[in-house]
């Protein structure tokens, strides 16, 4: 019998094992929470599935998301990571990428961890929707208009609103997964 899922994975095996494994887990690791910050900030404007075709050479390209090192990149790896055709070749992304890991370390130290700095402003406990449709799913939402503004002013790049959606989406931060999904109730358990 098969599963019902969210419908935008369609049949893709990437797509279904992302949306199966990943999508809606809460994750509070602060490595984990940097590597999805990261490919959300490159997937701006692009589809995600372009982004997770590319995941292992992000993973490979950026020192398997160690934001200690990323945040200490020089002009040296910065022009490396340009030429490095297996990732997004977006110079203002790159850059960010670099300013998103000083900022994340910087948050690090005033909060104990990002975890303890992002979920507080769920208060530690994700948001279960109950939509029934995809277009009942919002782009973004006042909580993720705060949280970008917030970002922004602790020195994030490339954090607007629908891009953190996303990262909360991703992160388990909200259950956007349909009602009509099996792994709605999984990720509710979590």
């Amino acid at each position: 019998m098969n599963k019902q899922r969210c419908p935008w994975c369609g049949d893709n095996p990437l797509y279904i094992a992302y949306h199966d494994k990943e999508w809606g887990v809460p994750v509070y690791d602060d490595i984990i929470l940097f590597e999805f910050l990261l490919l959300e900030t490159f997937q701006a404007g692009l589809s995600w599935i372009t982004v997770l075709r590319k995941r292992e050479n992000f993973k490979k390209a950026f020192d398997d998301f160690d934001y200690k090192k990323i945040a200490k990149y020089n002009d040296k790896k910065f022009a490396s990571l340009i030429k490095d055709a297996g990732i997004i070749r977006n110079k203002l992304k790159i850059k960010a990428a670099i300013t998103n890991a000083q900022a994340f370390l910087n948050i690090q130290k005033e909060f104990g961890s990002f975890s303890n700095y992002i979920w507080g402003f769920l208060k530690g406990k994700p948001i279960i929707n109950k939509f029934e449709t995809l277009d009942d799913l919002p782009a973004n939402t006042p909580l993720s208009d705060k949280i970008s503004k917030d970002l922004k002013k602790h020195g994030f790049k490339f954090v607007g609103s629908t891009v953190i959606y996303a990262n909360m989406q991703a992160t388990g931060m909200v259950n956007d997964h349909l009602i009509s999904c099996f792994r709605y109730d999984e990720c509710n358990s979590n």
